[in-house]
C-alpha cells in the first residue's frame, strides 16, 4: 500500500518542479536572448521483483519491474533561433544563425522546432547555435544571446548585465564616443563611420552541440564538461549574421506556458488526492480494523 503513496509524493514533487520552470520561463517572457526551459521527468530507478528461495542453494525467480513514480531528472534549454525586432537602436545587436548541418550521406539534416533531429540510425543531432563571447565572473569566457549592449563611461563595450563583451583575440572591446558614431558588419566587425577603420571584431563562439550547455547565471551558458559541447570559433563559412538594431526575443510561448502551468496544476492536485485517500486508508486500517 505504501507503494502507491510513495508513488503519488514523487508525482507531486515532479509537478511543483515542473509548475517552477514555467513560472521561471514565463518571469523571463521580456528577456533579450532567453531559451526557454522544459523539465524532463523520468521513472524512478525499476524495483526488481524476485521470490525467496526455499533452500540457499535455490536461485531466486525473477517476477518482473516495477517503477516507483517519476521525478524531476533535469530542465533542459531549448536552443532555438529567437525571433528578432527592430529596436532602431545602435547598441542592440542580434545573432542570427541558420548553422546547416549534413548527414553521413551528405543530405542536409532538418530538425524539428526544438532544434533535434533523429537520424535513421537512432543517432540524435542538434542543430548548431552561435553565441557572444563574454566575460564572466571568474573571468574566463561565457557565452549569451544577450545583445542589449551598451558603452561603459571608459568605452568598454558591456552586455545589460555589465559584462564585458570579448572581441575575437578574446579581449573587452573598448570603443570612443558612443555606438551611434559605428556600425557593426554581419560577420561582427565594428567600423567606425567617420574613419571607416575597423575597431574590432565581436568575438563568436559556435556549438556544434548546443544542448550540453547549461546555464551559468545571468544569462549566461557554460559547457557541462570540456569539449561536450564542441565548441568552435565562427567562420565566414557559417550561415550567421549579426543584425545591428534588432534583437532577438525571448523563446517562450507565454500562451504554451500558461497551458503547460494549469496541467502541473491540476495533476498535482490529483497527486495531492491520491495521498489524502492513502492517509485515509491507513488511518481506517489503525484504528477500526485493529480493534475488529
Amino acid at each position: 500500500m505504501l507503494r502507491g503513496l510513495y508513488t503519488a509524493t514523487a508525482g507531486m514533487m515532479t509537478q511543483q518542479h515542473r509548475h517552477d520552470t514555467v513560472t521561471q520561463n514565463i518571469a523571463n517572457l521580456n528577456t533579450t536572448g532567453y531559451k526557454q526551459v522544459e523539465s524532463v521527468a523520468r521513472s524512478f530507478p525499476e524495483v526488481m521483483v524476485a521470490l525467496q528461495g526455499g533452500d540457499q542453494g535455490r536461485d531466486n525467480r525473477q517476477l518482473g519491474k516495477l517503477n516507483t513514480g517519476v521525478f524531476a531528472e533535469e530542465s533542459i534549454s531549448m536552443m532555438v533561433q529567437g525571433d528578432v525586432t527592430e529596436s532602431n537602436s545602435s547598441d542592440d545587436l542580434a545573432l542570427v544563425s541558420d548553422i546547416q548541418v549534413r548527414n553521413a550521406q551528405g543530405a542536409p539534416v532538418i530538425f524539428d522546432a526544438s532544434g533535434k533531429s533523429v537520424q535513421a540510425n537512432g543517432q540524435t543531432l542538434y542543430k548548431p547555435q552561435a553565441f557572444f563571447n563574454v566575460e564572466n565572473p571568474a573571468g574566463g569566457v561565457g557565452y549569451t544571446r544577450d545583445g542589449d549592449m551598451h558603452l561603459s563611461p571608459d568605452g568598454r563595450l558591456l552586455t545589460s548585465m555589465n559584462q564585458n563583451v570579448l572581441g575575437q583575440d578574446g579581449r573587452p572591446i573598448v570603443l570612443a564616443g558612443s555606438m551611434d558614431d559605428y556600425w557593426v558588419r554581419e560577420n561582427g566587425t565594428i567600423f567606425n563611420k567617420q574613419t571607416g577603420a575597423a575597431s574590432g571584431r565581436i568575438g563568436i563562439t559556435v556549438a556544434e552541440r548546443p544542448n550540453e550547455l547549461t546555464r551559468d547565471g545571468e544569462g549566461l551558458f557554460a559547457e557541462k564538461t570540456q569539449g561536450a559541447a564542441s565548441l568552435r570559433a565562427a567562420t565566414n563559412n557559417d550561415q550567421i549574421e549579426v543584425k545591428q538594431g534588432f534583437l532577438e526575443r525571448s523563446t517562450v510561448d507565454a500562451a504554451q506556458s500558461m497551458v503547460d502551468m494549469t496541467a502541473a496544476l491540476r495533476a498535482y492536485e490529483a497527486n495531492q488526492k491520491i495521498v489524502q485517500f492513502y492517509d485515509k486508508s491507513l488511518e481506517k486500517a489503525v484504528n477500526e480494523v485493529g480493534r475488529v
